[in-house]
């Protein structure tokens, strides 16, 4: 089987899928859609493991511990389920060696999601986030495999000049020896060059369908560094809006990624997967 699309970023083993996660990924494999399973701390890493192991082809995953999981955080039931599970989004100290031990399974493809997430800051929380974000650029050079990056500016009423994406890569040119991508790129085109100088792909979701301040960034993008993603079960596409986002949308992103940058879309569509496959190897 041959991909037509590969949605590099989606979370189809948390909670929100418990009740008809195979169908949703048979759903989208039927379309020709591959996906990713993206881990944001330890149970979630090795449920993607699992699911993914679960299918001979088209489902892979990656291992990591999320910049908000490093500390207490916000319980997000459609990641962790119903109340009672808090405890595990407390904060997770990144342990090296178990890690390193899901990742050298065949079907992780790469390290993340990692990095760092200014959304809700203190400092005491930034040295955790950039310390773990460290840790894990190690295992990705150490294991050769490529960086699933979460990267997320403050909100602009914190009153906070920093920027995330600022500080992400000067983390990353400091310490990286391998590349990645940017997941759910949000940041200014200057902020994008930073990544993109350092061999970073940008991938975009389903809010390019109805916002659009991603048009700038998108159109003076190369094509070859572009990929498409859902962030599944998160910001469903149009016309899917409002309802439970699945891997099968992605086709909606990748319309709207053509239509941005005034390209064919079988072309678009094409040239996405090429770059899926290059960056992560999904084979």
């Amino acid at each position: 089987m041959i991909p037509r699309y590969i949605d590099i970023h989606t979370h189809v083993q948390f909670e929100a899928f418990k009740v008809d996660a195979r169908d949703v990924a048979e759903r989208a494999l039927h379309e020709g859609v591959w996906m990713i399973q993206v881990g944001t701390q330890r149970d979630t890493s090795e449920a993607a493991i699992l699911f993914a192991s679960s299918f001979k082809e088209g489902v892979y995953a990656t291992v990591g511990l999320h910049p908000i999981h490093t500390s207490a955080s916000f319980h997000d039931t459609k990641e962790l389920g119903a109340p009672g599970k808090e405890f595990t989004s407390r904060g997770e100290i990144f342990d090296f060696a178990s890690y390193k031990k899901l990742a050298e399974h065949p079907k992780v493809l790469a390290i993340g999601e990692c990095g760092l997430d200014y959304y809700r800051l203190s400092e005491e929380t930034k040295i955790k986030q950039v310390k773990t974000f460290e840790e894990q650029i190690h295992l990705a050079n150490e294991l050769h495999k490529p960086l699933m990056l979460h990267i997320r500016n403050p909100l602009r009423s914190s009153g906070s000049v920093a920027s995330a994406y600022e500080d992400a890569a000067l983390v990353l040119k400091a310490h990286a020896k391998i590349g990645g991508n940017v997941h759910f790129f949000a940041g200014t085109w200057e902020e994008a060059k930073r990544f993109l100088d350092l061999g970073f792909t940008l991938s975009f979701t389903g809010v390019v369908t109805f916002a659009h301040q991603y048009d700038e960034v998108i159109k003076n993008t190369p094509l070859d560094m572009i990929m498409s993603e859902t962030d599944a079960p998160y910001v469903a596409p149009v016309p899917y809006r409002g309802k439970r986002n699945e891997p099968l949308y992605v086709k909606e992103v990748v319309k709207r990624i053509a239509e941005i940058k005034g390209e064919d879309f079988e072309k678009v569509r094409d040239a996405l997967v090429a770059n899926a496959e290059r960056v992560f190897k999904v084979a």
